[in-house]
């Protein structure tokens, strides 16, 4: 058979338009699936806060029935819930996340755009240096499978995974801000990098143990599939072999990893900003959580949830672009 006519799915130009409508079809669902999330997402949050005890003014000076009345009507919450709901969905919509109740010269949008800021920038460097010493240090392993040096850097990934994030900082401030005195404590300062390196080292050191895990176990399956062992019969060997056969799925298992680790790194710095005192994302949304500040959770919930979903859809476009089967 002729390899045209095997393969009508390429050169025939009337299964192309085909091709364009389910590539669309696919997109408008991934997309529709996005938005139901984020609609999920901001009710359970919305329910979930108004059934928590306690209210964003109650205070230990009790407020008088006229400052109560004041303050639930400046912020809507006078009326019925489902009300409510509906008219933060639209303003969230238009972009307006609302005010925030425990700062009241403060939008929350202003909030989160300096919040995001600083947890972006420690965010991304933890998962930047965690990817590019992580993923060699598990190819190192697996080519020294079974050897001392396997053995070491296992050992150092279990331990870093072991290892919480409220553990790791507590000891790196210990051991590099109180004992040796090289770097602060905590604060942040924009324009002083030394703030920067311990947040990020603790951030980046369980992200590293688990890309160094992921990407030895990875690389193990990869050595002992046929193709590699086809390609060392024919005499393909060392960086021929690691450019040609095993960068490409390798690259795609450390993709499939980026999402579930952007979640970590969002959640983790949670932990780390409150220890570290920094004004990034994560203590605003604990703040937020303690004060019953309403609009400032939300709009936490639903940034972080737009970030996600966005980050899922980049990875899974990368990995579709890299590996055809995908698409």
């Amino acid at each position: 058979m002729n390899p045209v006519d095997a393969r009508p799915d390429l050169f025939d130009d009337q299964a192309r338009p085909a091709t364009g409508r389910r590539f669309a079809t696919r997109l408008l669902l991934r997309v529709s699936e996005a938005l139901i999330s984020l609609l999920l997402l901001a009710a359970l949050c919305f329910g979930l806060l108004r059934s928590a005890p306690g209210g964003p003014f109650d205070t230990e000076r009790a407020l008088s029935p006229e400052q109560q009345s004041a303050l639930e009507q400046r912020y809507h919450l006078d009326r019925p819930l489902p009300s409510q709901f509906a008219q933060y969905l639209g303003n969230a919509v238009q972009g307006d996340l609302g005010d925030s109740f425990q700062y009241p010269d403060y939008s929350v949008r202003a909030l989160l755009g300096s919040g995001f800021a600083v947890t972006f920038w420690l965010g991304g460097w933890a998962l930047l240096l965690a990817t590019l010493i992580g993923t060699p240090l598990g190819v190192c392993s697996a080519l020294r499978h079974r050897g001392p040096v396997d053995g070491l850097i296992s050992a150092g990934a279990i331990i870093g995974i072991a290892l919480p994030k409220f553990v790791i900082a507590p000891l790196l401030i210990l051991v590099f801000a109180v004992s040796l005195g090289w770097l602060p404590a905590g604060g942040w300062d924009a324009g002083d990098w030394r703030m920067s390196v311990l947040p990020i080292a603790a951030l980046c050191l369980p992200n590293l143990a688990a890309i160094t895990r992921l990407s030895r176990h990875a690389a193990l399956e990869i050595l002992a599939s046929d193709y590699i062992r086809a390609a060392r019969a024919r005499g393909i060997e060392g960086w021929a072999l690691l450019r040609r056969h095993l960068l490409k799925p390798l690259l795609l298992a450390v993709l499939a990893w980026l999402g579930p680790a952007m979640i970590a790194v969002i959640t983790g710095s949670t932990v780390v900003e409150q220890i570290f005192g920094i004004p990034g994302v994560g203590r605003y949304f604990v703040q937020g959580a303690l004060n019953r500040d309403y609009t400032l959770v939300m709009g936490v919930a639903l940034c972080a949830g737009v970030l996600i979903i966005v980050t899922n859809l980049l990875v899974d476009a990368a990995r579709a672009a890299i590996d055809p089967r995908l698409r």
